[in-house]
């Protein structure tokens, strides 16, 4: 089986982090898999449909949508205390640091960016927090959308280079942006933040057996008490992982219809 954690390496020291996590899963928990690599733009709906999938992140809106759902081995705690030593994130909707936008009303006519529309974080998330206004808008919300631009890098680039004007990123890879590309992340602006909700988990394909399944999981629940393992966490800022059930992530999906209700089905 394989294994991958590309929606939250960021660059090389990040991959390099999680690769020791993944390996050390694979070998305490005796379920053999290959760490590999997939770099963007591969399309990661390929990667979650694979047979052979041992334990990879999967974003939270393809997990609850995905019919035979995968098997949910655990999801990430992120250690910065905004979490609160919980399983969850939110986006952040950034801006240059010096735009004339300190709102979403500013942001209104400008230049939206966003990654995939697979994407919970990317596009699903800000189309949310975005749907009242459209409720109350007539026509386009913004001059231009950007994308798809597959990676919250790619957001923050566009951004920071001119090319879009605000955007969406996933708050844990904004925290790991600030962590590892300060110079990158200094560029940007916080104007808005979505509400919290589950963090995309950990899976691996839906016909894992039970058994495999519980070892993997317990390996990983056991990566917070590691002390080998404390330079990878302090690296990802991580604190271990958590138990989450698949139906947290049902809230995603009604969150995504109450955006269509709203008439909002598209960033647009």
């Amino acid at each position: 089986m394989i294994a991958n954690a590309r929606m939250y390496s960021i660059d090389a020291t990040t991959a390099a982090a999680w690769r020791v996590l993944l390996e050390w899963v694979a070998g305490q928990s005796g379920v053999s898999f290959q760490v590999i690599d997939y770099p963007a733009p591969q399309p990661l709906p390929e990667l979650w449909k694979r047979a052979d999938l041992g334990c990879a992140f999967m974003c939270g809106y393809p997990f609850a949508t995905t019919k035979p759902r995968p098997t949910l081995l655990a999801a990430p705690v992120p250690s910065p205390a905004a979490y609160g030593g919980r399983p969850i994130y939110w986006t952040d909707l950034v801006t240059a640091v010096d735009a004339p936008i300190d709102n979403l009303h500013d942001a209104l006519g400008k230049r939206m960016a966003w990654t995939t529309e697979e994407s919970q974080s990317g596009w699903h998330a800000p189309r949310a927090l975005l749907a009242p206004y459209a409720k109350r808008h007539e026509g386009p919300l913004f001059a231009e959308t950007v994308g798809p631009l597959v990676t919250p890098r790619n957001v923050a680039l566009a951004i920071a280079e001119g090319r879009a004007d605000v955007g969406p990123l996933d708050s844990y890879a904004h925290d790991l942006l600030r962590r590892h590309e300060p110079k990158l992340a200094s560029r940007l602006r916080v104007i808005a933040r979505t509400p919290a909700t589950p963090i995309p988990p950990l899976v691996a394909a839906p016909d894992m057996s039970p058994g495999d399944a519980r070892r993997v999981r317990d390996a990983l629940l056991a990566i917070e008490d590691t002390d080998g393992l404390a330079a990878a966490r302090e690296s990802l800022l991580l604190s271990g992982f958590a138990e989450v059930p698949a139906s947290a992530y049902d809230v995603l999906v009604e969150n995504a219809i109450r955006a269509d209700s709203l008439g909002y089905p598209r960033i647009a």
